[in-house]
């Protein structure tokens, strides 16, 4: 049932329908509402404020028409402006951000703003009688469709800023920096060195695991797709319910081939054709990456945006630095995280579920790879780049993850040495290694 939660909350976050349609049921339902409440809330209204609309069928028909009109064609607008919008961030700095902007909420908002105004004033036109015996002008509902105009106007105003400044790169990639650092915060919530010591999972022992290897049996994916979510609670309950052991082989972000294996489960004697059918709803499978529960998703969006950058055709290094900036400050937060243990225990101690986990080395490895391949000739870049990790080292706590900055930091000067013609330059960038070298040989607890 999670699954499909997430799948459906994600599709529908990441539609521009649904903000739109319930915004305009809203107005329809406001429209019926206000115009059953026209005569007594109109009295008093004009009793106290004098400001209610008082003319006559033919000046509120005229009037709800041309606010009517003038939504709809506004409306088609907006949504041009959002289609050249889609399609510049799509062409400049890739076609995975397309799902950023359509989870945009304030355009959203301001789409369904203007359908919204425009099914309220076409439903409170419908409600006006011009016969001489029967003669109905809903004056209340004419008052809201004016105010609803105005505020729709402002909405526009505010609306073309938002797509000014949306467009911009740097507000691009800082937005993606933010749900990277959102990510780490849910996927990692444990800090270093506060609260209760905690005590680390010891992994089973080799001759389990390998009585493992040998009589496990395999469940096949459902169909194909990326993985885009696994229902952990799920599948322990289910491994408690089974009496087994349940060992995923792919991990969120994964494509997966329909039969290839998704999980070994353990002892395989006990699988049955319900378990495997319930362990294939544990998981949630789709045409594209999201960030729920994949943290290398977010990290590969900027990478993407600097390569481009770094590309012949762009050559915008400056835009590669921002990138930069943002990844050290995602992996400035997670050096200070305790890594999640693969292994998942019940409430009685008996190991159930054995999960890959993202490491704060794979992380880096995302980060800055593609990053120091098509960086290594732009001194901008590998300087910032070594600055990065400099930065970063005084957050990293465990010895491997200082390995891994030194392991990359390494790599970056072995580049640049190949690819930079100007002695200056490579002393500059050696000047850098130098400096995040001794940050990174010194023992941790002297950066503390």
């Amino acid at each position: 049932m999670r699954v499909q939660i997430f799948k459906t909350w994600d599709r529908v976050r990441s539609s521009f329908w649904f903000l739109p349609a319930a915004m305009a049921g809203g107005a329809m339902v406001l429209a019926f509402t206000t115009v059953a409440l026209d005569e007594p809330v109109t009295d008093w209204l004009t009793l106290n404020c004098g400001w209610t609309f008082t003319g006559g069928a033919e000046g509120a028909s005229s009037l709800l028409g041309a606010i009517a009109g003038s939504m709809i064609t506004i409306a088609g607008v907006v949504f041009s402006m959002t289609l050249v919008a889609l399609s510049l961030a799509s062409s400049q700095l890739g076609p995975r951000l397309l799902r950023n902007f359509m989870r945009d909420t304030t355009t959203q908002t301001v789409l369904g703003t203007f359908v919204a105004t425009f099914l309220y004033c076409l439903i409170v036109l419908r409600t006006i009688r011009r016969g001489e015996e029967i003669s109905f002008v809903p004056h209340l509902s004419v008052t809201l469709s004016v105010v609803l105009a105005v505020v729709s106007v402002g909405v526009l105003i505010y609306f073309i800023h938002h797509v000014s400044v949306s467009i911009q790169a740097n507000e691009i990639v800082a937005w993606v920096g933010t749900e990277l650092i959102e990510g780490i915060e849910r996927l990692f919530p444990e800090n270093i060195g506060r609260g209760a010591p905690r005590i680390l999972t010891d992994p089973p022992d080799a001759d389990f695991l390998d009585m493992f290897g040998r009589e496990a049996r395999p469940i096949g994916s459902a169909g194909d797709g990326y993985i885009q979510f696994v229902d952990g609670d799920a599948l322990m309950a289910l491994a408690m319910q089974e009496d087994v052991v349940i060992r995923l082989e792919r991990r969120p972000g994964h494509y997966v081939v329909a039969a290839r294996p998704l999980v070994l489960v353990w002892p395989g004697n006990r699988l049955t054709d319900q378990l495997i059918n319930r362990i294939n709803y544990a998981f949630a499978l789709g045409n594209q990456r999201t960030p729920g529960q994949d943290i290398e998703f977010a990290v590969n969006q900027l990478v993407e945006i600097a390569i481009r950058a770094l590309s012949p055709g762009v050559n915008d290094p400056f835009t590669a630095i921002t990138c930069v900036d943002h990844l050290g400050s995602a992996l400035c937060r997670l050096a200070q995280r305790d890594m999640p243990s693969p292994y998942r225990h019940d409430t009685q101690d008996q190991l159930r579920v054995i999960t890959p986990v993202f490491t704060f080395q794979d992380v880096t490895d995302a980060a800055f790879n593609q990053i120091r391949q098509y960086g290594r000739s732009s001194v901008a870049v590998t300087i910032r780049l070594l600055e990065t990790i400099a930065e970063v080292a005084g957050f990293a706590h465990r010895p491997e993850d200082r390995a891994a900055l030194l392991r990359h930091a390494k790599m970056i000067v072995r580049g640049a040495r190949g690819e930079l013609l100007e002695d200056e330059d490579r002393q500059e960038v050696e000047e850098r290694f130098q400096s995040a070298n001794q940050l990174l040989s010194e023992s941790p607890n002297s950066n503390r």
